[in-house]
């Protein structure tokens, strides 16, 4: 369990639940599930004791279910938010029982899908505490725990050309709920991370599909990520839906007058909007790969139509050609006592000339009319 005091631009991280909120500032209680478990009882006390209120049953049991979809729900004091992440697991990491994809165990597909991890990761956004409730060793909330440390340095270490725009960016939170925001965000573009190694993996199988000298064998490997993909874009949809419906429940609170306070409140609806463009992104490169492994398998199966009826083609014409032969060579089998040629010595190398001819003539047709051209010309 990890404690971050935030006031104003500094942040404390100690390991010790805090007794009281700062004076100007909040806390983001960060922890494992198996320690949120664990410690039920002292987090609901010091919650209480922090905001006055403690967790709803039922919001305990989502935040404890590890199998549990993106969603959004609210009460009165708190807003909810169960967020499946998209990261990427080592492969000396042990996979999940239900990682949300369908590639339990040791199945076939690329590499990069069945290291993808999906665990669900719940936030509760009090007024001025943050309570996020992570799987085991969740890189998601080290990275980012790093990333809000790194963003206290001072400000003379910082170089002298940096973006005054993008420094908000990069700074500190200023309220729970903006916390809250750009760990999402961050584990949204953790899965934009792996779109070059997805991508180049789709791709070689499509290469395999298309060449004529290949024999594709890997079919229980592409139809395993074809599935997972489906699954990665069902997932993506549960979360577009539960990011959309804390953005719409921005527009029912209670705002002060100041400016400060309208500010915050515009810029919490900004990041909102841009994580659901994240997860739109992710999306439309989910469905892209989709559409382009589909494409490769219809072409791949219409390129071995194709030859299939290329050769059908070269046996048809190599058929047609020995038909006049072979009609040639019937008459003459025949059991007749007179026949034209049969008691000649000179009949037989006629007849044989006769069949070449016909067979050389036949054959240079068909070859004109490309009815013998060379399969995958």
């Amino acid at each position: 369990m990890r404690v971050f005091t935030v006031t104003g631009t500094q942040v404390e991280a100690g390991l010790a639940l805090p007794q009281a909120l700062p004076e100007n500032g909040y806390v983001w209680i960060a922890c494992s599930r198996e320690q949120f478990q664990a410690q039920l009882a002292l987090v609901q006390k010091t919650l209480e004791q922090l905001t006055g209120q403690t967790l709803v049953d039922l919001h305990v049991s989502d935040l404890l279910n590890a199998q549990l979809p993106s969603r959004f729900d609210y009460s009165s004091h708190y807003d909810l938010m169960v967020f499946r992440r998209l990261a990427q697991r080592s492969d000396s990491a042990p996979a999940n029982a239900a990682n949300g994809l369908g590639l339990q165990g040791k199945r076939p597909g690329p590499p990069v899908l069945r290291r993808i991890d999906t665990s669900p990761v719940g936030f509760a956004v009090f007024d001025r505490v943050l309570l996020s409730v992570h799987p085991a060793d969740c890189a998601v909330r080290e990275a980012y725990a790093a990333r809000l440390l790194a963003s206290t340095q001072p400000e003379a270490q910082a170089p002298e050309y940096a973006d005054l725009r993008s420094a908000g960016a990069r700074g500190v939170p200023s309220n729970p709920a903006d916390m809250m925001l750009r760990i999402v965000s961050q584990m949204v573009d953790s899965y934009l991370d792996l779109r070059r190694e997805l991508s180049r993996q789709l791709d070689h199988w499509q290469a395999e599909l298309l060449n004529p000298r290949t024999r594709f064998n890997r079919w229980d490997a592409l139809l395993q990520a074809r599935m997972a993909l489906h699954h990665l874009e069902a997932l993506c949809d549960d979360q577009r839906t539960a990011v959309q419906a804390w953005t719409d429940s921005l527009d029912n609170w209670g705002i002060g007058k100041d400016s400060a306070a309208l500010s915050e409140h515009e810029l919490l609806k900004i990041r909102s909007r841009d994580v659901l463009e994240h997860i739109e992104r992710v999306v439309q490169h989910v469905r892209r790969l989709e559409h382009n492994t589909e494409t490769a398998v219809q072409m791949h199966f219409n390129v071995q139509s194709n030859r299939t009826n290329d050769i059908m083609r070269t046996l048809t014409a190599l058929t047609a050609i020995f038909l006049p032969l072979n009609l040639i060579a019937a008459v003459f089998g025949m059991n007749f006592e007179f026949m034209p040629w049969l008691h000649q010595a000179s009949g037989f190398w006629w007849t044989l000339g006769g069949m070449g001819l016909v067979a050389t003539s036949m054959g240079l047709v068909f070859w004109r009319k490309r009815y013998l051209a060379r399969t995958g010309d």
